[in-house]
């Protein structure tokens, strides 16, 4: 049976219903984005922390030379601006005027309003459109229908999008591309989990889009296209949804398979691991300082998150109940009381090396080596308000700079580490973000014999249905 794939109207142009998922930090880049447009579909270039390049096509890493948060944070919005304008050029030349062009953002990167806005306006006309997800970007249509570029938010339920259109999108309804539901189970990075979804239990993405488009119709959007993300790989997989009247428009966004293209700029050994993957490896966890699920690749950096927040016990500033057991701990010899169990585990892990307890903001104390508390440390210190607010800093992007609860060093700095990975460093140590099919690269025959296709090659073979 053959597969045929019809283009579509997308940001004001016809184009092949393939756009390339945004990944931030630095992994979706101009060059990428513009490879993907040329191609006849849609280019989405990550305008978190963008890369900005200089004159000769070099990358500029930021040194940033602000002794406090907010001097830093002030930097990393300039920074921000400055490498999105710089890949939203790159991304225009590539892509010779063919496909179209969008913007990646997440609502709750720190400064997400001020670099719209500033990539926006410093990129006029290079831009025509804007996804946005992590959050509730209320906002977005504000700021879409000002610069005249498409919105698309990024939502995971029809009661998300719901929420958004009645409090705001009804405003501006003419520059509503589309609506991408992001699968919470089955996508990379940030997912969008609720309280009431279970994260061992995925549920089957047709009804829950199938709902959104029965909310969408409501609203007389029946004509606005929904983007399905998270778990596609091969299209005649889903030949099903397309020309379903259930489902209505739909096109499709491919996030992890962009990442192995000769144009993609992760290292080798980043894509010689994506070759590599099995089923399974690929793990959703709690770790980000977001406060959100994220899937990513389990290597050693997660297998670290995941053996520091066993070796954790609850503790109590008074003797109380089963708490009875004083523990003593800190430069400031500070006594608090645990339980004789805890006591005991404490200790154990005290003889292993993880030596050095240190304080959560819920009451308990996570054993980490005098190594690790010390890069922990330092890297807390070192925060420059990446985020609108942050679990492991406790910086929050507000007059006084902080979420006022103690700094969680059951996490991590997600700046530092996805900067190290999207500019050499080795995967296995630093946080791999993949969505969960990627393990399909080793059982895909396109692959076969560690084949890396450029963009061009990757979007003619999706378009064939594989």
């Amino acid at each position: 049976m053959s597969f045929s794939l019809e283009t579509m109207q997308l940001s004001g142009k016809e184009v092949l219903p393939l756009i390339e998922g945004g990944k931030g930090v630095a992994v979706s880049n101009g060059e990428t984005t513009g490879a993907w447009a040329a191609a006849g579909g849609v280019g989405t270039f990550s305008a978190v922390n963008a890369d900005s390049i200089d004159e000769d096509g070099n990358i500029v890493r930021t040194v940033y030379h602000g002794k406090s948060r907010i001097a830093r944070f002030s930097e990393l919005v300039a920074q921000g601006i400055a490498g999105g304008i710089s890949q939203a050029k790159v991304a225009h030349e590539v892509s010779g005027g063919n496909g179209r062009i969008h913007m990646n953002v997440l609502w709750e990167m720190g400064g997400a309003e001020q670099v719209l806005e500033g990539v926006l306006e410093g990129a006029k006309g290079l831009i025509h459109g804007v996804t946005c997800g992590a959050g509730m970007p209320f906002k977005l249509a504000t700021l879409a229908a000002k610069h005249k570029v498409h919105y698309y938010p990024i939502i995971s339920s029809a009661r998300a999008f719901r929420a958004l259109w009645l409090r705001s999108y009804r405003k501006a309804p003419e520059w509503l591309g589309g609506v991408v539901y992001e699968d919470p189970w089955l996508a990379g990075g940030h997912n969008g989990l609720s309280n009431s979804e279970d994260p061992e239990k995925p549920q089957d993405p047709y009804p829950r889009v199938a709902e959104l488009r029965k909310t969408m119709n409501g609203f007389g959007l029946e004509k606005t296209p929904i983007v399905m993300a998270g778990g596609v790989w091969f299209l005649r997989e889903w030949s099903s949804w397309i020309n379903n009247p259930e489902i209505g428009p739909v096109t499709f966004q491919f996030g992890t398979r962009p990442m192995l293209t000769q144009e993609s700029p992760i290292s080798d050994a980043w894509k010689q691991r994506l070759l590599q993957l099995k089923e399974g490896d690929i793990k959703l966890n709690k770790f980000s300082p977001t406060g959100f699920y994220s899937s990513a690749v389990y290597n050693s950096f997660l297998h670290e998150l995941y053996e520091r927040s066993d070796r954790e016990i609850a503790y109590m500033d008074h003797a109380a109940e089963d708490h009875t057991e004083p523990f003593v701990f800190g430069v400031r010899n500070r006594k608090v009381f645990v339980t004789r169990h805890g006591r005991k585990r404490a200790e154990g892990w005290i003889r292993e090396g993880f030596s050095k307890p240190l304080q959560t903001p819920d009451s308990t104390l996570v054993f980490v080596s005098p190594e690790k508390a010390k890069e922990i440390r330092q890297d807390q210190l070192d925060c420059m308000g990446c985020l609108s607010q942050c679990a492991f800093s406790n910086w929050a992007a507000n007059e006084v700079g902080t979420t006022g609860r103690k700094a969680d060093p059951r996490s991590f700095c997600i700046q530092k580490a996805l900067q190290e990975i999207a500019h050499g460093a080795n995967p296995d140590s630093h946080l791999m973000f993949a969505g969960h099919a990627a393990y399909r690269f080793a059982e895909d025959p396109f692959y076969a014999g560690g084949f890396i296709p450029t963009v061009k090659q990757l979007v003619d073979r999706i378009a064939t249905g594989d």
